[in-house]
């Protein structure tokens, strides 16, 4: 396997410039758990062992310079190259933060029609989809047992200018549609709540039978991946599965990514620090009031925002 066919590109030649000519290849991890780290690179698998000098320990996605160990499967990893996207978990007591995936091209937010069906939960994934610098993409899942849902256009009135797929990861129906997604090199990850499908689109886009979990009478799922991997697809691409894309919280996110509408409203508010929630000549207020923006999406919108802005007390009381 080519180092394109895992990722590779010219963001990632040009960080690793400095280490050429030193006996350093380049690899990216493929599997972390508590044994340490799988490593995959032109030559072939390798464990990884973290060298003791390097500041803070990769994520499956990264890319990193790899040290050879002589006449053995091994290598040392010297060094974490630069990340091109991340998808980062938040301690919201200490502030501290983990990387849970990295350098995800598409991350696809997975939903479902139904009862379970939430446009606000679709606009939390969306907006930490947006923070990790990945590109969204929503799939409707569970067509064949609403092929009339409305649920997409529900989903497409949550996730303005984001593509919205319909299909049935169980019969297959519609994964023809995911194939721009899964190029050669390109890599994607799976983001939604418990029952919504993962593990079975997982399967499908593998050819494999990955590990799945029973989904419980109330329809919730039990989440099943025990370690974080990094799955070759047949297909070309590369598919970034971990547990810990279950338990994000937003850190950082520059919600006028998930809600446009309101970001382009903002620019004609009164008060460039306007807040949307009470100020006098705010623009996003009128449009609710006029009916021009759903009520609901305001209130997500200031519900995001407050946690935003609660989070951000908190890392700055921990620092004291």
């Amino acid at each position: 396997m080519t180092l394109d066919e895992l990722g590779w590109g010219p963001h990632f030649e040009a960080t690793f410039a400095p280490f050429r000519g030193l006996g350093l290849l380049p690899a990216r991890v493929a599997t972390q758990h508590r044994g340490g780290f799988g490593l995959l690179g032109a030559d072939g698998p390798r464990a990884g062992v973290p060298a003791g000098t390097l500041d803070a320990l990769p994520a499956v996605g990264d890319w990193v310079v790899a040290a050879p160990v002589p006449d053995e499967d091994k290598a040392v990893i010297e060094a974490v190259l630069p990340r091109r996207t991340a998808f980062t978990r938040s301690d919201p007591w200490s502030g501290a933060e983990e990387v849970v995936a990295a350098n995800v091209d598409t991350v696809l937010v997975v939903t479902v029609p139904g009862r379970d069906f939430s446009p606000r939960r679709l606009e939390r994934y969306l907006a930490a989809a947006h923070e990790s610098g990945a590109t969204p993409v929503v799939l409707v899942n569970k067509a064949d047992l609403d092929p009339g849902s409305p649920a997409v256009e529900a989903a497409r009135a949550a996730a303005p200018g984001v593509p919205v797929h319909f299909l049935s990861a169980k019969t297959g129906e519609g994964l023809a549609q995911l194939d721009p997604y899964l190029a050669r090199g390109q890599t994607v990850a799976l983001l939604g709540s418990s029952g919504v499908g993962k593990s079975t689109l997982a399967n499908r886009l593998a050819g494999a039978d990955l590990a799945t979990g029973d989904v419980r009478a109330d329809e919730r799922g039990r989440h099943t991946t025990s370690r974080r991997q990094l799955v070759v697809l047949p297909r070309g691409g590369l598919l970034l599965d971990t547990p810990g894309l279950r338990e994000l919280q937003l850190s950082g996110a520059d919600l006028g990514e998930a809600f446009p509408e309101i970001a382009e409203l903002a620019s004609q508010c009164r008060f460039r620090d306007c807040s949307h929630s009470h100020e006098p000549g705010c623009a996003v207020l009128a449009a609710v009031e006029n009916g021009v923006l759903p009520r609901e999406r305001h209130e997500s919108y200031l519900k995001l925002a407050a946690e935003l802005a609660e989070l951000g007390e908190r890392r700055r009381r921990a620092a004291w």
